[in-house]
């Protein structure tokens, strides 16, 4: 499972003009199955995606492939974790560690 935080690198207006078109490729993600959460960072310097089912070199692929990205209007840092305790809800993500 990764933790990608977005970080916003130019004035929001640039941001806001890719919007939309980040917003539909967050919805092709969810029906991918490759996105568990996202969201806006408060205050609003960039968001946050919780990614699923994929590996690093498959993150970095998807990444690349938003419209921010494609922009250059974001950078990303992607944190990898082994999800070993979950919500009860999020019981089918729950991994086990690594020996």
């Amino acid at each position: 499972m990764f933790v990608v935080t977005l970080s916003y690198t130019v004035p929001m207006e640039q941001v806001d003009a890719h919007l939309e078109d980040h917003r539909a490729w967050l919805d092709q993600q969810y029906a991918k199955g490759a996105l568990l959460a996202s969201g806006a960072k408060v205050p609003r310097t960039g968001g946050i995606l919780l990614v699923v089912g994929l590996d690093r070199a498959a993150v970095d692929a998807l990444l690349a492939e938003d419209p921010f990205a494609k922009a250059g209007v974001a950078e990303y840092d992607v944190v990898e974790f082994t999800a070993t305790k979950t919500a009860e809800a999020l019981a089918d993500y729950r991994e086990t560690p690594a020996s």
